[in-house]
């Protein structure tokens, strides 16, 4: 067996070697599977886009074209390549094209812009990008030429529609234990840390997801979030459901206008949505508009899911609702599709492996009584045991003997189900993305009229949390909501990290050790709005 990928921390021998004889690990990459898939399905549909369809063979002989192609221009087994796609065959064709040839996709969401995709190119030292050229009016190919000069490495700039192919060839290949892709994650310390999966533990968590979901070859899965998070690309998601000969279909929007219409053309029969997207379906007057029949299965994830708006599931869209609480580190809970409605609608499941080893830990890393809250701790056959390249976030984020910090208060139920309670990590969870608080304030505090910042999330019935901005003016200094977004705008960061409340006050709330409380500016917020019965900000913000 090779040495690891530098800087990745692999899951020691004695546990791989655990998690192969059970049979959990396959000895096979993520490219093989798709000839598999495309051997054992052959022309029934795998991708639909728009008017596009495309088939299992053709999605295998277009991604070992496209390998080729990647292969002419040099892109070479573990070279990095960063994929800011939006919901189009392109981003799969692509990845299972990296895949075939051991180049390991670094998975972009669209929303990034300057600041999180140059530090994605340069800390993952990618050899290639790829976009759009234009989408959504955002110009993709703009923003990468001035990216460009502070990517070292960085050789290729690929436009998404434009993709390299050439006549198929035998390719060296990646091993099972290689890294397969690398994920950003929603951390607490700024920009994001990068997650490796391997081929092994990736293909354990898609079958493991599609299995408890119900897939198999006649469901038809609707991606209405951005592929490349790891809830639509592999819990069970896109992965998930080609592994069983569904079929998916890729929706530009998560909206009723966008995503009704293509549950009814299409009969689809199970999607995955975060609640914000959710909430906006169950109050859509579209629903009485189309036939939404089909739809068996609505996976929830990405924040929690009130148990009042999870009941409203089954009577309004005639689906089963799925709590899926998980994180691209690995672990994953779900509640299972045959649960009673307690269950499916007051926790958020239980872990998919018999082998997802969980704690629950008081501040002292001491168990905690059964029934009682703590900080979740995790650690099974596809939980990381170490970002990428992250040493000293390594000695915090993982226990000595390899348990992941969550980071998230949860409670167990006498019947074995998770029911997550809040978090004890300074992030936001804004609509299922999450927004490092400590990365904001920083940029926060570089305006010129800041004399201190603290931002928090606060409470809404929509989006679960959204960003709020305390702000300490300087003497004579103003400073308007307005302004302070289109100071952050020009920091180029993802849109849905610019703060949506701001609060002028005189000081900040510290703790007892002269910090300031994050707890008393969350609680005082929450207190605020349920005073003024302020409506939430404006609809139509769901960016992805």
């Amino acid at each position: 067996m090779e040495e690891p990928l530098e800087g990745h921390v692999p899951i020691p021998p004695e546990f791989a070697e655990r998690y192969r004889r059970k049979g959990y690990w396959k000895p096979v990459t993520l490219g093989e599977r798709l000839d598999q898939w495309a051997q054992r399905y052959g022309s029934r549909v795998a991708l639909v886009a728009g008017e596009e369809r495309i088939g299992y063979a053709e999605l295998g002989r277009r991604a070992d074209c496209v390998a080729a192609g990647l292969a002419a221009l040099g892109v070479r087994r573990r070279d990095r390549v960063v994929l800011q796609l939006p919901n189009t065959p392109e981003f799969l064709i692509l990845s299972f094209a990296l895949f075939r040839l051991g180049a390991i996709p670094v998975m972009a969401l669209p929303a990034h812009r300057e600041t999180e995709v140059g530090h994605l190119l340069a800390f993952s030292e990618a050899v290639a990008y790829c976009a759009p050229a234009e989408a959504r009016g955002f110009d993709y190919l703009e923003m990468a030429r001035s990216i460009e000069p502070r990517a070292p490495k960085l050789r290729h700039i690929l436009v998404a529609d434009a993709l390299p192919y050439a006549a198929p060839r035998p390719l060296e290949g990646p091993a099972p234990e290689d890294v397969a892709l690398l994920m950003p994650s929603g951390g607490t310390t700024g920009l994001p840390k990068l997650i490796p999966r391997t081929h092994e533990d990736y293909g354990y968590n898609l079958e493991l997801s599609a299995s408890l979901s119900g897939l198999n070859a006649q469901s038809v899965f609707l991606v209405v979030l951005p592929v490349s998070h790891n809830f639509s690309f592999a819990t069970p998601g896109a992965l998930g459901t080609l592994s069983c000969g569904g079929t998916v279909v890729l929706a530009p929007s998560p909206s009723p206008e966008c995503a009704f219409p293509l549950i009814e053309r299409e009969r689809v029969s199970i999607t995955s949505t975060v609640p914000a997207v959710a909430i906006q379906w169950l109050d859509s007057p579209l629903r009485e508009r189309h036939d939404l029949s089909s739809l068996r299965v609505l996976q929830v994830g990405g924040s929690r899911l009130g148990a009042d708006m999870a009941r409203r599931v089954q009577p309004l869209l005639g689906a089963t609702v799925q709590q899926v609480y998980g994180m691209a580190e690995g672990l994953n809970n779900v509640t299972r599709l045959d649960d009673p409605e307690d269950v499916c609608c007051e926790t958020q499941g239980r872990p998919l492996s018999p082998d997802d080893e969980l704690r629950i830990v008081d501040p002292d890393g001491k168990p905690v009584a059964p029934g009682e809250r703590g900080e979740l701790l995790a650690r099974g056959p596809y939980t990381i045991r170490g970002y990428y390249k992250a040493p000293e976030q390594n000695a915090r984020a993982f226990t000595p003997d390899g348990f992941y910090r969550t980071g998230d208060v949860v409670r167990m139920t006498a019947g074995g189900n998770l029911s997550v309670e809040g978090r004890i990590k300074d992030l936001i969870n804004r609509g299922g993305e999450k927004i490092s608080a400590e990365e904001i304030e920083g940029l926060v505090l570089a305006h010129p009229a800041v004399q201190n910042a603290a931002v928090v999330a606060m409470p809404d019935a929509v989006m679960g949390e959204r960003v709020c901005a305390f702000v300490i003016a300087r003497p004579g200094g103003s400073l308007t909501l307005e302004a302070l977004r289109e100071f952050l705008r020009r920091a180029k960061i993802a849109p849905f990290k610019l703060p949506e409340r701001l609060e002028l006050v005189e000081r900040l709330p510290l703790t007892g050790v002269g910090k300031v409380s994050k707890q008393a500016l969350r609680e005082q917020i929450a207190a605020r709005l349920r005073a003024d019965a302020q409506p939430s900000p404006p609809q139509g913000t769901l960016r992805w």
